[in-house]
């Protein structure tokens, strides 16, 4: 692999900012927006998922000019890192979005699915009368998506991307998903690694991660920051092997909500070996989701990417397997009373929606049924409710009792847990200077930062706040004795250009002088933005006068109306 660093930069050149814009205090939406220059770079454009209040930011305005991003870098094909990007089209984005083939292949399917499930939704939630809006509308639709997908540029595994303007990219394999990869990216002043979802040291269906190229900064996922994966005290995956022995022998069957992307795959060859090794009997196996049974034919047609000891029965067709594909098949499968005990995987994992919510509503009600949920479960997620001991679920706007078995199988994970990412780290070279501990719930992420601290001297762990900029060329460096600026209420400041002016507000935060501390900083300024992307243009804005965010954003009052904040230094 070759060495590369980034060249050093003129006094002139502006800096290279990070936004972090999803992804951040949250494992999901994952969003990150890199500037320098005039180039706007979005690495990632994932939907929210999970709770109500995380869904209802994918109905917010971008907080940018969605025609002004040039690029656009994928780390995989999942919809909480690409989910978003028929919506930046819609809104105007016309650039390239780079990813491996596994990951433009998925995401076309992903995507596709994705639009006919809002639209659906949309329908039903009009013809049933339980949606708020009226009508109800979804994000975007197919037509959306057929635009988005010729933007797609294919890239290879290891080999420089040269992005213009002294930008290079590389992509690493991650061993997360089918595709997955790690982005390096070196500008003329810096470079930054992002991290993507990382897989454990070894996927059960794909070839391990490779190290990524090191940087001063890096970017790591901590889904599983503050714990580890446990080794099965018996044989693998014996909870799951007991409960579907347990269920088909009391006549019932195993729904297994699984996520139509690589989940699906790696659930198959668990069955696959289970009913080898004589471990659970044969019984017919339902795949019961379009966009999985696509995926599979993916995996299928690009076995350089699988493991070289995988057998290809355990993807390929095994006795009693199943695929369901039309809507038709689909819900004669959910009302069929006289069907044997069986075993349905059906997307989502996390049973948000899709065919899973009808087999869920048709199932949960029954003591013979069992449910086997097969990794993270966000919180608010259906999935996350029945792993907390939910009775009562609401589908489709009624709530259904829950009395069938359930059953959590974390041995199904693909995320690498916290010594794994420890590892991803120890692998970078160089090793970074500061890591920013992203897509993870609070707890995860700042378990994450504080193991990093000290298991790595020297690294500096942050957990970004949502929205928050920070400058990742570390020219104008701000001393960490130095205090948070605040305004003097007798300050005068001159006002950024499309933000209002927090000094000359009534209600603006008093505050004494700066300390001694702050002898370095010539200049502080507090600006404010009515909504994110009006914050967001005014940093830019005075990045440009040679300003640097000192913290992260914040809420507060002016002329007693919320308003975003952001300090700013200069020095």
């Amino acid at each position: 692999m070759n060495e590369r660093t980034a060249s050093p930069a003129p006094a002139e050149h502006p800096h290279s900012t990070l936004q972090f814009l999803g992804g951040a205090e949250t494992v999901t939406g994952s969003k990150y927006l890199l500037t320098v220059g005039e180039r706007r770079i979005l690495v990632d454009v994932g939907m929210f998922q999970g709770e109500k209040q995380l869904r209802a930011r994918n109905w917010l305005p971008f907080p940018f000019d969605a025609a002004g991003i040039t690029d656009v870098l994928l780390t995989h094909a999942h919809m909480d890192h690409v989910g978003m990007l028929p919506r930046l089209v819609k809104q105007g984005f016309r650039g390239p979005v780079f990813a491996t083939e596994g990951t433009v292949r998925l995401a076309e399917i992903v995507l596709r699915d994705g639009a006919k499930i809002q639209e659906q939704d949309a329908r039903d939630a009009n013809k049933g009368g339980w949606s708020k809006h009226s009508p109800a509308l979804p994000l975007y639709t197919t037509e959306d998506v057929e635009a988005t997908l010729p933007l797609f540029v294919t890239v290879p595994f290891d080999e420089d991307l040269d992005l213009d303007d002294g930008i290079v990219a590389r992509y690493t394999r991650a061993g997360h998903i089918l595709g997955s990869a790690s982005i390096t990216v070196w500008t003329r002043s810096t470079s930054v690694v992002f991290s993507g979802d990382l897989g454990r040291a070894t996927h059960p269906v794909l070839k391990p991660r490779d190290a990524a190229p090191g940087a001063p900064y890096a970017l790591i996922e901590s889904t599983y920051g503050d714990r580890e994966h446990p080794d099965p005290d018996l044989l693998p995956h014996e909870g799951f092997a007991d409960v579907v022995r347990r269920t088909l022998e009391r006549g019932g069957s195993v729904l297994v909500p699984a996520f139509a992307v690589d989940r699906t795959e790696v659930v198959l060859k668990n069955i696959a070996e289970l009913r080898r090794d004589g471990r659970i009997p044969h019984c017919p196996v339902y795949v019961d989701s379009p966009m999985a049974n696509l995926a599979l034919d993916v995996y299928r047609s690009m076995p350089e990417e699988l493991r070289d000891d995988l057998r290809p029965e355990e993807l390929l067709e095994f006795p009693d397997l199943h695929s369901v594909r039309t809507p038709d098949e689909s819900m004669a499968l959910t009302r069929d009373s006289n069907r044997r005990p069986s075993i349905i995987v059906a997307a989502s994992g996390m049973a948000t929606g899709g065919r899973v919510l009808h087999h869920l509503q048709a199932m949960l009600p029954d003591r013979k049924n069992a449910v086997v949920l097969t990794g993270y479960q966000a919180v608010g997620t259906r999935g996350r409710q029945l792993v907390e001991g939910a009775t009562k679920l609401k589908m489709h706007g009624e709530y259904v009792k829950v009395r069938a078995e359930v059953f959590q199988d974390s041995e199904f994970s693909v995320h690498g847990d916290g010594s794994d990412l420890l590892d991803w780290l120890r692998e970078l070279e160089p090793r970074p200077r500061t890591v920013y501990c992203v897509h993870g719930e609070p707890d995860s992420a700042n378990a994450l930062m504080s193991r990093i601290e000290a298991e790595l001297p020297g690294v500096d762990a942050i957990v970004p706040t949502h929205n928050e900029i920070v400058v990742l060329d570390g020219m104008h460096a701000v001393p960490e004795s130095a205090p948070v600026p605040t305004l003097h209420p007798d300050r005068s400041l001159a006002p950024v250009p499309g933000a209002r002016d927090a000094a000359a507000a009534p209600t603006a935060p008093a505050a004494a002088p700066l300390a001694a501390a702050t002898a370095a900083i010539t200049d502080y300024r507090l600006v404010t933005g009515a909504d994110a992307a009006e914050l967001s243009a005014a940093v830019t804005a005075a990045l440009g006068e040679g300003y640097v965010p000192y913290g992260g954003p914040g809420i507060g009052a002016v002329d007693g109306a919320a308003v975003y904040l952001q300090a700013l230094v200069r020095r």
